[in-house]
């Protein structure tokens, strides 16, 4: 599976932005994918999490109730609607995929990754 992540931006303080990370591969369904963020400075951090089957996603405590993770497996896509958006949500955004229905919250355990999507949260 390859990736690639796209629809950074710059977007208000509680304003809305969605992020997109569009695989190919024949076998996408049965891959986990995660988001993951990297602010200038700081280390790498998961964000959330979906297994293909969409059941339970996985999001971190700073994100959780503000930001949905979906995918539409017939697009190969995943999605990140990021609501709510506060100036500490300001980074590099990153979607990964592992095989296997883990929604894992470690960077280690994702074998591929996109290209990062910057996302800056400003007025």
């Amino acid at each position: 599976v390859q990736l690639q992540a796209y629809g950074g931006g710059l977007v208000q303080p509680g304003g809305s932005l969605r992020l997109s990370c569009a695989a190919s591969g024949r076998t996408f369904s049965r891959y986990t994918v995660g988001w993951f963020r990297q602010a200038p400075g700081k280390e790498r951090e998961f964000v959330a999490a979906i297994s293909w089957s969409a059941v339970t996603p996985t999001y971190a405590e700073a994100v959780e109730g503000r930001f949905i993770i979906s995918r539409d497996n017939a697009k190969s896509t995943v999605y990140l609607q990021m609501n709510s958006v506060k100036p500490e949500d300001t980074a590099v955004y990153f979607c990964a995929s592992k095989y296997g229905a883990s929604p894992d919250t470690s960077h280690l355990f994702y074998t591929t990754w996109g290209q990062g999507t910057l996302v800056t949260v400003s007025s």
